[in-house]
């Protein structure tokens, strides 16, 4: 019986329909040429480079090149030949002073090269032809175009053109000389003296400054992206910034100079941490740049160069303003980018790890945000690339607060300048205290729904004592009046501390404006919610890795406002202000208090 030709598998047919599209999804989805680099030149251009994603397929020649899985291999393979060369002193370490000359050589080619170069470069590594077999090196860094030509390594362009490319005001770029802060600078990193480093050319000066770097911004990624579960919070997004850094000129000089002050702060070397603040006004001009350009701004690059001078103000404080100011301009930005703009990869974990802050900054202005609109809540989750827990729960009902702050600021100015009737004044204040009501019951509601139920258990309640590092709490007894200390918090994890000290600090935000006659916070109440984010203090500032302290910055000053100057409250927390800007090398954290995340109202109006 013969067998209809339709029905009998081909294996040609086969083979073919198995094949998937070498291009990644976004070049295939804008209908154009991909190189088939991971990011791809087109992502790069376009400043979303970790939106460069490939369907997996069967066949090796289809898979993407990684330029970040050959840097790692090859920093790898030059650490453990530089440890053999360190090693050696018989003539074979002269074979290996060749190797390490080829190989940062093809490091550089690899790290920096037109993405055009870098197929064919890789597939000589995959390929084990052995040998390099093009001196790509670059003249100049990537400053919105790539500056590059083939060239010798043994010729040697001015440092100064390294550092700054051709078009760089070298006002702003420090010096290069080995006498110099920056030479120190790479010298404390790299561990050596250098001046026993070889000046054969362009490949052994970047060597020199590359390692450094590339130390502070893993000493910096380590502080405020710490490798933690989600049990403890996310906080990649930073680290995946890292990770992409090297396609864009922009987060490069940021990390740079976000990495070097901090480093230098963290080691207490001043000329270190000056380096870094030379670095920074070169990356303002660069951001300046980009936020004036119309399709650079919604770039994920921009994104993440704003949340990172949101760090550095965290580290060094250069104004008293100047985290809340970062902090209102990354919320201009993200609104400006729209919701579809952080479902996936890094722009997703710097909207979702951050949204706190994100609705601190809203509350501190007391204008409403732009948070509180549905699609904000629903459409950067839609994508499933994390999902809403516990503490994004409770972040959901704290964006109506700070429209609720503008209304009751809006009732008392319309109220002392008396330009609206007792009638209309009368409705708009039980309006006002209807959606306060609402609110306080969600909070409520929220509490039963999610922490009674925590998988994890509850909080507990522990002895406090003073044979440890940490200051002892003192909570006042409204009785007698004296001061004793209570039982402090001790949490299942970091993420549910986190989430308990907003929920304190979100209810006494709301209640600063609870006027009702019946059912209204009182201020014993407004006293235990502060008490309850003092209480937790210890747990997660002696547990939490890095910085990831920061998160309770905002929970600290808005305890700090809800107690009186001359209390022992107040001693507490200046104490730990103290600690925390010792341990942490923080700049925010200082006898000031934070002042600039108040979210009183005469605070705002002395900002404005």
């Amino acid at each position: 019986m013969l067998e209809d030709p339709q029905l009998v598998p081909d294996s040609r047919v086969r083979k073919s329909a198995s094949r998937q599209s070498r291009s990644c999804k976004v070049c295939r989805l804008r209908k154009v040429k991909c190189d088939r680099v991971k990011p791809c030149h087109a992502c790069c251009a376009h400043g979303y480079p970790s939106r460069c994603v490939y369907d997996s397929v069967p066949e090796e020649e289809a898979q993407p090149i990684s330029q970040a899985e050959e840097i790692r291999n090859l920093r790898a393979e030059i650490r453990d030949l530089r440890a053999r060369i360190a090693d050696r002193r018989d003539d074979s370490r002269d074979q290996d002073l060749r190797r390490l000359d080829q190989l940062e050589s093809l490091f550089e080619s690899i790290r920096s090269a037109p993405l055009s170069v870098v197929d064919s470069i890789v597939r000589e590594i995959r390929s084990a032809q052995g040998g390099l077999k093009r001196n790509a090196v670059p003249v100049g860094p990537w400053e919105g175009r790539e500056a590059y030509e083939t060239i010798n390594t043994s010729a040697s362009p001015s440092r100064r053109h390294l550092l700054a490319g051709p078009d760089e005001d070298f006002n702003d770029v420090p010096e290069l000389d080995e006498d110099g802060d920056r030479g120190e600078l790479m010298s404390v990193a790299s561990g050596s003296d250098s001046s026993s480093s070889s000046s054969s050319g362009t490949i052994s000066i970047m060597s020199m400054q590359r390692p450094a770097v590339d130390v502070f911004v893993q000493r910096f990624v380590d502080a405020f992206a710490p490798e933690v579960d989600v049990k403890s919070g996310r906080a990649g997004a930073l680290r995946a910034a890292a990770e992409v850094r090297m396609f864009s000129p922009l987060i490069t000089d940021a990390f740079e100079a976000v990495s070097v002050a901090f480093f230098g702060r963290s080691v207490q070397d001043k000329q270190i941490e000056a380096s870094g603040f030379r670095l920074y006004p070169r990356v303002l001009r660069g951001l300046q740049d980009a936020l004036m350009d119309p399709e650079r701004c919604k770039a994920e690059s921009t994104l993440v160069t704003v949340i990172l001078l949101l760090a550095f103000e965290s580290v060094e404080r250069t104004t008293q303003r100047g985290v809340a100011a970062h902090v209102r301009g990354a919320v201009r930005l993200i609104e400006h980018r729209g919701p579809e703009n952080h479902m996936y990869g890094v722009e997703h974990l710097l909207f979702t790890e951050l949204r706190p802050y994100w609705i601190g900054g809203a509350m501190a202005v007391r204008q409403p945000s732009f948070l509180a609109r549905e699609e904000w809540k629903t459409i950067p989750w839609s994508a499933g690339t994390t999902t809403k827990d516990i503490l994004h729960h409770l972040l959901d009902l704290a964006t109506e607060v700070p429209g609720l702050l503008a209304q009751s600021d809006s009732f008392k100015r319309a109220n002392r300048a008396s330009i609206m009737s007792a009638q209309e004044m009368a409705v708009k204040q039980t309006a006002l205290w209807n959606q306060i009501s609402e609110l306080t019951a969600f909070f409520h509601q929220w509490r039963r729904d999610w922490v009674d139920t925590y998988p994890d258990g509850p909080s507990q309640e522990v002895e406090q004592t003073s044979d440890q590092e940490f200051p002892v709490f003192q909570q006042r007894d409204f009785r007698t009046g004296a001061a004793f200390p209570p039982t402090k918090f001790s949490y299942p994890n970091l993420l549910l501390a986190q989430t308990m000290c907003l929920y304190y600090a979100f209810r006494l935000v709301l209640s600063s404006i609870d006027t009702r006659p019946q059912d209204r916070v009182t201020p014993i109440e407004q006293y235990e919610l502060a008490c309850g984010i003092c209480r937790s203090l210890e747990f997660y500032i002696m547990t939490a890795p890095g910085n990831m302290i920061n998160r309770l910055a905002f929970p600290t000053r808005v305890a700090w406002e809800a107690f009186p100057d001359d209390g022992p409250e107040r001693k507490f927390m200046i104490e730990v202000l103290q600690l925390v800007e010792r341990r942490h090398s923080l700049g925010l954290w200082g006898s000031a208090a934070m002042e600039e995340l108040s979210t009183q109202a005469d605070s705002q109006m002395s900002r404005e």
